[in-house]
C-alpha cells in the first residue's frame, strides 16, 4: 500500500508509525485509519521487536478524529468503515500486537489520540504535550478501551473527571496520575524513545509476547485469555512434542508422547 497520511518505517527491529497529518494537528480520517491498520498489521513482522507511535511535527500525536469529515452516522470520505471495524480496529491492533508499542507523544494527545496513547503499553511525552478527552463536547464517547483501560491506569475517579469535564493535563499532570511513564524535553524525546527501545529489544521477545497476552486475560475476559492461550499455542508447535502428533497423524500410527516423558 502506498501511504498518503502516514509514515510507516522499519529499521534495526523497531517500526515506528507516524500520523502525517500535521495541517490537522494530526486528526485522521477514514484514509489515516485505513493506513494505520495496514501498518500496524505489518508489525506483526518477526523482524520487528517494537513499535514507536507519534505523530509529525511539534504540536500533536493525535487529537482524534478530524472532525470536518464526521457528519450523520460518522464519518466519511474514503475507505468507507464503521467505527468497530474502523478506528477501533487500531485500537484493537495496538493492544493485541505481540509485542510492545510506544507512543511518542509529542504534542497534544486529545479525544481518540488520548485513547490511543493510553492503549498503547508504554507512553513517553514531551515535556509541552497536553492530554484530555473531547467526546462529551464534540458529542462522541469512548465506550470500551477507551474508558475502561484508562480507569485502570489512573483509578475510576480520576477517569471520570477526564471524560466527563473534558479538561487539559499537562504533561507533568498526567505523569503524576500514572497516564504516561516519563516526560523529558522536546529535543530529548527521539533520545528518550530510543533508549527504551534498546532495553527493550535486550529482552526475551517471547517473554514479552506472553506477558503482554497475561495483562489481557487479566482485563479482557475470554477474549484476553484466547490471547494467551493461542500465544501458549502458538510455541507448543515448535516443540518436537507437537511435531510428533502431526507425523503420526499423516503417516497413521499412534503417536509416541512418552519419549517427552521422564523416566
Amino acid at each position: 500500500m502506498e501511504y498518503e497520511e502516514i509514515i510507516f518505517e522499519k529499521k534495526d527491529k523497531i517500526a515506528r508509525i507516524t500520523i502525517n497529518r500535521p495541517q490537522r494537528y494530526n486528526a485522521c480520517n477514514l484514509r489515516a485509519v485505513h493506513e494505520l491498520i495496514d501498518a500496524f498489521d505489518q508489525c506483526w513482522d518477526n523482524k520487528i521487536g517494537v513499535v514507536v507511535f507519534s505523530g509529525l511535527g511539534e504540536k500533536a500525536f493525535c487529537t482524534g478524529g478530524d472532525q470536518s469529515t464526521r457528519e450523520v452516522g460518522g464519518y466519511t470520505g474514503e475507505h468507507m468503515l464503521p467505527l468497530e471495524v474502523g478506528w477501533q480496529r487500531v485500537t484493537h491492533l495496538i493492544r493485541t500486537l505481540p509485542k510492545p508499542v510506544i507512543a511518542r507523544v509529542n504534542g497534544y494527545a486529545i479525544g481518540g489520540g488520548n485513547v490511543w496513547h493510553v492503549n498503547c503499553d508504554l507512553s513517553i511525552a514531551a515535556e509541552h504535550a497536553q492530554f484530555g478527552q473531547a467526546g462529551p463536547r464534540v458529542g462522541s464517547f469512548d465506550p470500551g478501551y477507551g474508558t475502561g483501560d484508562l480507569m485502570r491506569a489512573v483509578g475510576m475517579k480520576r477517569a471520570k473527571e477526564i471524560w466527563y469535564l473534558c479538561r487539559r493535563y499537562t504533561a507533568q499532570q498526567a505523569l503524576q496520575m500514572g497516564l504516561v511513564n516519563a516526560v523529558v524535553p522536546y529535543k530529548k524525546l527521539d533520545e528518550e524513545i530510543n533508549q527504551w527501545c534498546q532495553e527493550l529489544l535486550e529482552k526475551s521477545p517471547t517473554a514479552l509476547k506472553m506477558l503482554k497476552y497475561a495483562f489481557l486475560a487479566e482485563t479482557d475476559g475470554v477474549t484476553g485469555i484466547t490471547q494467551l492461550g493461542v500465544g501458549g499455542l502458538s510455541m507448543y508447535y515448535g516443540t518436537e512434542e507437537a511435531v510428533e502428533g502431526k507425523n503420526a497423524f499423516i503417516e497413521k500410527r499412534k503417536p509416541n508422547f512418552n519419549q517427552f516423558r521422564e523416566e
